[in-house]
């Protein structure tokens, strides 16, 4: 079985993008389960209820990271979105589900945990390593599909993870760097990993927004409001390949495409 996996959605024209965009790549590369991380769709910054449910029938689960809190109210909202996940690792009283056993539309069932990295991130986050411990004694035994979005900063981190990880997962899906990796690869347990599936978001932009803007705030030194910029959208993404019967990947393929931002079509 295939399943795809989508990095950091960025603004209003990344969301767009992806509806587009999953019919297309569900069809082409026969993934029958889509997974988005989307802690940027609200206006580049955090999450609505109203920009999630246009989601509804195009992803299966969305996940996120530390922007989830960012737009005002979403905290109020979460727990009306079923598919949504929040870091696991975030503390217990905070609103949402970290991780959830979701029903695969193939048969069968397929664990989401969301985890959030402590290297050059919130202190205030548990420890990733001993939260997914945790988390995977509690799952069924008979749910072998494990995917796992670890959103982190330090490449190392995410791939201490991926190994950490090995042979007890499907796979360990770097996100939040907006940059995608060529380190994709099926580790020796059988598990895939890249430290960063990238994002959707504008082409000509850093990480998302205008450039301009980015370079101000860093020649300056001051804050500065960073648009989400305008032009063709790269989608990033990648496939996974898997045994059902055993959770084990066998390959993992990274997609990288460029749609005009007018249309939306592929050039």
């Amino acid at each position: 079985m295939n399943l795809l996996f989508i990095g950091d959605v960025v603004g209003c024209s990344g969301r767009q993008t992806v509806i587009e965009a999953i019919p297309e790549l569900r069809r082409e590369f026969k993934c029958d389960f889509v997974i988005v991380n989307a802690e940027n769709i609200a206006a580049g910054s955090g999450m609505t209820a109203k920009c999630v449910r246009q989601f509804d029938g195009y992803a299966d689960v969305i996940t996120s990271g530390d922007h989830v809190w960012d737009q005002k109210g979403f905290e109020n909202e979460i727990s009306n979105l079923p598919n949504v996940l929040r870091p696991a690792n975030f503390q217990r009283d905070q609103p949402g589900q970290g991780w959830k056993v979701f029903a695969h539309p193939g048969g069968g069932r397929i664990a989401v945990i969301n985890l959030l990295g402590k290297v050059f991130m919130r202190d205030s986050a548990y420890c990733p390593f001993e939260t997914v411990e945790e988390i995977l004694k509690q799952l069924p035994v008979e749910v072998k599909t494990i995917v796992v979005d670890f959103h982190a900063e330090a490449s190392s981190e995410k791939m201490a993870m991926g190994y950490f990880l090995d042979g007890k997962v499907t796979a360990v899906l770097g996100t939040h760097t907006h940059v995608q990796t060529a380190d994709a690869k099926i580790l020796p347990g059988g598990t895939a990993f890249i430290s960063d599936t990238g994002m959707v978001g504008a082409e000509y932009s850093v990480l998302g927004r205008t450039v301009e803007s980015v370079l101000d705030k860093f020649r300056s030194g001051m804050p500065r409001r960073l648009p989400v910029a305008d032009g063709p959208v790269r989608l990033d993404s990648v496939v996974v390949t898997y045994n059902p019967d055993d959770g084990r990947a066998v390959a993992i393929q990274n997609i990288s495409r460029i749609f005009k931002d007018e249309t939306k079509e592929l050039i």
